[in-house]
């Protein structure tokens, strides 16, 4: 059976010598010196098994690398071990809270290094077959989940969208970017049940500004972004990850990536990927369907608003995504009309 690789993420050369030589006889040993090369080898296929990451670097430190490679579908799976000279018990805690699975201080004990790589390797591997028996043990569940939060989503819709297919045809648009982002089935599956719920909060919003057929005044769109943070209050206080998806969505889907949406003016990579997916597929079929205030556009006016914004209100790259996918999106929006 061919060695499990591990990436080795230190700025100083000695370092990564040193942890190699205890590592290289049992896996095969990739090498990176800063934050930005890490993050573009974990990308690459075939990823590494491990990233044993230090903390102090130039540009990028460590907590920052791990924040990317957890916030990242196609790398938040791989186990990451802090390897650092910061002792700090509150150094280790925020890289545990950051998605670590483990601290090893330096200097490095060989010994220790190798005991800590290879039971997290075990426990990795037991994690991933868990996973997958209770993936194949809960269909039903599963099935139930999911109509559970269809109707979720669709109480807040049914307020000013005459059909409630609006948040099913949107978690599927959505489904279909991230399914030509991400080798993670299992975060595509997660964005496609935490997606229904990103307008949630318009449950709080009164139906005389929801219904409204003229366009809203100043204090009457105030009140109306507001749902954003109503959304993300009804979904605060939980740890399950479809939740917390789901309460970041609300929240952050009508941020824009040069910065000037709202609620919290985030910019770019600070928006989480989550969200980026949803704006997209929510202003598309937001756009191509009929509301109080508007007509419903034709595909070709909103595929060119959607292009026309690249850069500004969505992130570029996913709208290429969301073009490359655009037939598959027509025959969703086709199957689900109303």
């Amino acid at each position: 059976m061919d060695s499990l690789t591990l990436l080795v993420v230190d700025d100083n050369p000695e370092n990564i010598n040193l942890l190699s030589a205890v590592l290289r006889d049992d896996y095969k040993v990739k090498a990176a010196t800063s934050g930005e090369k890490a993050l573009k080898i974990a990308d690459k296929t075939p990823q590494p098994s491990m990233i044993l990451l230090d903390v102090m670097m130039p540009e990028m430190d460590g907590f920052e690398v791990c924040r990317r490679l957890k916030s990242n579908p196609r790398t938040r799976h791989i186990p990451v071990i802090f390897v650092t000279a910061k002792i700090a018990v509150e150094d280790e805690t925020k890289g545990l809270q950051l998605g670590a699975v483990d601290y090893i201080t330096k200097p490095i004990n060989p010994t220790l290094v190798k005991m800590r790589v290879r039971t997290q390797l075990a426990l990795f591997d037991q994690n991933q077959e868990l996973k997958r028996q209770v993936s194949e043990t809960t269909k039903e569940l599963h099935d139930s989940r999911l109509s559970v939060i269809q109707t979720l989503g669709r109480a807040a819709e049914y307020k000013d969208n005459e059909t409630g297919l609006h948040v099913i045809r949107m978690s599927h648009y959505s489904r279909l970017i991230a399914e030509q982002l991400s080798g993670d089935e299992y975060w595509t599956e997660l964005l496609f049940h935490a997606s229904p719920m990103h307008d949630i909060g318009k449950i709080g919003i009164v139906d005389a500004i929801l219904r409204k057929p003229e366009r809203l005044d100043g204090e009457e769109w105030e009140e109306m972004k507001r749902h954003s943070e109503y959304g993300a209050d009804i979904l605060a206080n939980h740890t399950s990850e479809l939740l917390v998806m789901a309460r970041e969505i609300a929240l952050a889907h009508h941020e824009k990536w040069d910065g000037s949406g709202y609620p919290n003016g985030l910019k770019a990579e600070a928006i989480p990927l989550s969200a980026r997916i949803v704006a997209i597929a929510d202003v598309f079929d937001a756009l191509t369907s009929v509301r109080p205030y508007k007509r419903a556009w034709s595909v070709e006016d909103a595929v060119s608003f959607i292009e026309a914004h690249a850069g500004s209100h969505f992130d570029p790259s996913l709208v290429k995504l969301f073009l490359n996918c655009l037939p598959q999106v027509l025959e969703i929006k086709a199957q689900f009309s109303g």
